[in-house]
Parts: structure tokens; sequence; C-alpha cells
């Protein structure tokens, strides 16, 4: 059904092309050429026949009743097969049948070729309504892309100001004012031709070819195992690889299908950026300018294999196709509001109606009260005289019946006044049993609130005698202790006394000893001094004289000077003394 609607609307515009009579009909001839044109871009067996017994002569003209439409459904597109034709041909017939009669070339900034892009994108973007029109939303949404392809930033102001004047004129735009918007540069301002058309391509190749990505890169051989540079075109279902970007030499095709995936290579024979595209009968290795290309390629062929895998349109065909549910349904409820209004218009104007037809039954009412109001004042001005004597005599009576009505009224007056005191007697003793009832209420929860924190207060004062009792056992407990610290406190205490009694006593032992030990050394070296003095008289006399001294029981201590003063038990008993002295004082 899309393949149909694509078809329909380019032949729409090669057929209103065509040239028409005075009575507004196209001759058969111009037809039968059309006929044919279609039947051979579209590869779809011609037959003359049939189109010689649809469009008979009769007195209208040479073209019937039946129209051009139900010829074009049953002997051209019901036989049309997807994938056996080339759209691009087709597209071309089409614009050259109606691009002459219609376009105008003058203050158009892009070329021929741009002209026939830009045309085919129309009828990609176009309701599926005739006449042809492109809508603002689609018009935006070619602008965005042409100039995110041109490198600019997108001026949404600027396109509201346009949005604002289309929206004076009409609901959208033909094909050539559609052509005449893009061509006049209106929003490419500052950008050359060759940007402009550039953009133009690439948008073409999106939108019309389902070019999802394309771009050079190095391509591994099967046969020969080398690396060629080729232009790699990336479709929803295959990978077209050309010698150069002019696609004039097609090297081959990598179809994709829900079985193939693309993973990473690592870097291998001196090439980077490495990826492989593996189907179900080949592997494909390729390798990317750069990682941020090859990132983007495995991102495009992965989204193309899943695709295939979802059985999806393109993302740009699923847009187009969100775009416009979401204008049916947005046209749907203008509708629906459009009809509410209406109904409410026909109500309102029945109720106008009504209206109408009560104010003239008021009219011929009030004309009927004023004929009853004249007749009644006829009737008044026989009856005056007759009454008014009785008017008189009633005048007295009425009088008394006045002198009655007003006692009774002042009656009456006091009695509602006492109602009225009864009824505000009622509503203030209402308003004190209301009172009543609420201060018992009020007393009531004041009640249950002190009874809930009396107890509350039992609580918490058991908590607080039982916390106070577990203090007191804590606290007992902390006294034995401290008293136990103290007594062993003092215990030390006494201990650090004694020490210190006992240092103090080695203190003055060592003092006594160090005492002696000054003794004796003076002892000593007066001693040693004498014994100089004896050994040098000695030795001047020549030995002459001999000292007789005492000799020793056990053997002879000899010391420095010569025989020592002390036997060895007595130097080992000091030896001992000394050495508990030094140890007390260390201590």
């Amino acid at each position: 059904m899309a393949l149909r609607e694509e078809l329909l609307k380019a032949i729409w515009h090669a057929f209103t092309a065509l040239d028409v009579d005075k009575c507004g009909k196209v001759s058969k001839s111009q037809l039968k050429v059309l006929s044919h044109s279609l039947c051979t871009v579209l590869e779809v067996p011609h037959n003359p026949v049939a189109l010689e017994n649809h469009f008979k002569d009769d007195d209208e003209g040479p073209v019937s009743n039946q129209g051009y439409m139900p010829y074009l459904n049953r002997f051209i597109l019901d036989k049309v097969q997807p994938n056996s034709f080339d759209k691009c041909d087709f597209n071309r017939m089409c614009w050259t049948l109606c691009v002459k009669k219609n376009l105008n070339r003058n203050n158009l900034l892009i070329s021929d070729d741009d002209t026939f892009k830009v045309w085919c994108i129309f009828n990609f973007l176009s309701e599926d309504v005739y006449p042809l029109i492109i809508v603002p939303e689609e018009i935006e949404y070619f602008l965005r892309k042409l100039t995110e392809a041109m490198g600019v930033n997108w001026q949404q102001e600027q396109f509201e100001e346009y949005r604002a004047h289309l929206g004076l004129r009409r609901y959208g735009l033909s094909v050539w004012e559609f052509i005449e918007l893009v061509g006049s540069g209106l929003f490419s301002k500052g950008m050359n031709r060759q940007t402009l058309s550039m953009a133009i391509n690439e948008v073409y190749y999106e939108l019309i070819l389902d070019v999802m990505k394309q771009g050079y890169m190095l391509k591994k051989g099967h046969k020969r195992k080398n690396w060629n540079e080729r232009w790699f075109l990336l479709k929803p279902d295959l990978i077209s690889y050309y010698v150069g970007e002019d696609l004039k030499e097609k090297k081959g095709d990598i179809l994709l299908s829900s079985k193939c995936y693309v993973e990473s290579l690592p870097d291998k024979d001196g090439k980077k950026c490495l990826l492989l595209v593996k189907c179900s009968d080949k592997s494909f290795e390729i390798s990317a300018s750069d990682k941020k290309k090859k990132q983007e390629w495995i991102q495009a062929i992965q989204t193309a294999i899943n695709l295939q895998k979802d059985e999806r349109f393109p993302p740009h065909k699923e847009g187009r196709q969100k775009r416009r549910e979401l204008r049916q349904k947005l046209q749907a409820e203008q509708e629906e509001i459009a009809l509410r209004m209406k109904e409410l218009q026909l109500a309102n104007e029945d109720k106008q109606q009504e209206l109408e037809k009560m104010r003239k039954e008021l009219e011929d009412a009030a004309t009927q009260a004023a004929l009853e109001e004249q007749r009644r004042l006829q009737t008044q001005m026989q009856l005056q005289d007759r009454f008014k004597q009785e008017l008189e005599r009633e005048k007295m009576v009425r009088e008394q019946m006045e002198e009655k009505v007003a006692q009774k009224s002042t009656e009456l007056q006091q009695y509602l006044q006492r109602v009225h005191e009864l009824e505000d007697m009622y509503k203030k003793l209402e308003e004190a049993l209301e009172d009543e009832r609420q201060a018992r209420q009020d007393e009531e929860s004041v009640r249950k609130l002190q009874a809930r924190l009396l107890e509350e207060e039992c609580s918490k004062r058991v908590d607080l005698e039982r916390l106070h009792l577990k203090q007191q056992q804590t606290i007992q407990m902390t006294e034995a202790e401290k008293q136990e610290l103290e007594n062993q406190r003092a215990i030390k205490d006494r201990a650090l006394e004694v020490a210190m009694k006992q240092l103090d006593e080695l203190e003055r032992e060592r003092k006594q000893a160090v005492e002696q030990y000054g003794e004796v050394t003076k002892k000593l070296e007066l001693a040693a001094n004498k014994t100089k003095n004896w050994k040098d008289k000695v030795a001047r006399h020549e030995g002459l004289l001999r000292l007789i001294e005492p000799g020793s029981r056990g053997p002879q201590l000899i010391t420095n000077w010569g025989p020592a003063s002390f036997t060895e038990a007595e130097l080992n008993l000091r030896e001992k003394s000394w050495q508990q002295q030094k140890n007390t004082a260390t201590q």
C-alpha cells in the first residue's frame, strides 16, 4: 500500500501537467503516451486493447466518465512488483513530464538535479490527499534536516514567522511553492550553492534512497586479500560499495539479514579501526579512518540488522508515520470539536427560534390583554355609575372593617413579635444545649487525656524507681570498688614510703661508702708516698738496709705498689658490700 501511494503521487504530478481542452478533459492520445511510459518504466506489460476498451469515444469528448484512475489501478499499478523497477528512473520520467509546464527557474539557487531531489522529497513528505500539499510540520522537519546537513544552527524564530505568514494564506505548500522556498535560500543564507547542494543530496539519500550512512572505508578482498578504498552505502537491507562516491562503478553488495552481526576487531596487519560484518555465507573485514567513524559504522550497521530482525521500516519512515498519525489524531480532535461546536450552534439556533416564538406569543398575548383591558374599561365605565352608590354605602362598611382590620393587624403584629421572640429563645436554647453537649465532649476528652497522662506518669514513675534502684546498686558497687582501690592505693603508698626510706638509707650508705672510699684513697696515697720515700732511701743506700715486715699466714696479694695490706677474703667481702650498695642505689 505504501508503494502504491508513492507511485500515485509522482503519477499525479505527471497527469495534472497534461494539456486539457475547453471542457477540462485530457485527450486520449496523451493518456496513451502516459500509460505506455508508465508501463515501460515500471516494467509492466502494456495492453493497448485494454486502454482502447476503457477509454471509448462518447458524445462528451474523447475520454469516458470512467476516468483514468480505475484503468491506472487495474492495468498498471496492480501489476507492479516491488523491487522490479528503478524508482529513480520512474521519478525522473514523471518529473520530466511535469517540470517544464510548472517550474519557474528564475531566482532559484539550486540546480536542476537538486530541484528534482527536492521534488522527490516533497512526494515523500506530502500528505496522502489530493491536490498534494506539504504541511508546515513536514516543512519544518525537512528544513531542520537541511540545516543540520549544512552544519548551521536551526532558526526556530525565523520559521515561526514564516509559518505564521503561511497560516494566513493556506494549510500548506504545493510542490512548486516548496521548491521555490528551498531554492530561494531563505533558510540557507550565508551558505554557498555547493554547500546547499551537498545538504540536499544528503537529505535525498536518507529520505528517498533509504541510505542510513555513507562514506569511504578500506575493504579487504576475498581472493587477493589486499585492501582497497571503497565508497560504502548502508541501507536497511544491504551495504553497497563502489569505486567512488559518484556511484558509477559498483563493486558488490553485502546483503543484511536478521542472522548477520557486526563486531569490532583488534588491529592487525598494520590496519587499525577494524570491524567485521559476518553474514551467513561470507565475512567482510573493513577498516575505518578513525575510532569515531568505526563506532558510528558499527552502530549504524547494527541498527540496520535490528530493523531486519524486528521487520520495521527505516527510522525516517517510522518518524513520518508517527507524525502523520499525530496530525490525524489532532485533526480528528479538531473535527470532533468543530462537530460539537456545530451541534452547539444548531442548539443555539433552536433556542433562538424558540425564543422568537415565545416573543411572538408574548406580543400576541400583550395585544389580547390590551383588548381585554379596553373592554374591561368600557365595562367599568358602565358599571361605575351603578356601583357608585354601592361604593358609598360600602365605604362606611369598609371604614368599620378597616378599624377592625387595624385592630386585628395590631394584634397580629404583637403575635408575630411574640413568635419572633420565642424563635430567638428557641435558637439560644439550642445554642446553649449545643455548647453544653460540646463542653461535655470536651470534658470527656480531657478526662480521657488525664487518665492517659496518669497512666503514663505511673509507668514513668515505675521506670524511674527501677532506674533509681539500679543507680543505687551501681553507686554501692562503685563505692565498694572505690574503697578497695583506696585500700590498694594506701598499701601502695605505704610500700612506696618504705621504698623511699630504703632508698634514702641506701643513699646515706652510698655517701658513707664514698666517704670511706675517699679516706681509704687518701690513706693509700699517703702509704704510697711513704713507700716511695722508703724505696728511694733504700735505693740510695744501695740495698744495705732492708725493711723487716710481718708476714701473712696465707698467700699474700701483690698490688701496683707492693704487697697488699688486706687478704683476699677481706677483698671479696668488700666487693659484695659495694655491689649491694650499688644495686640499692640503682633501684
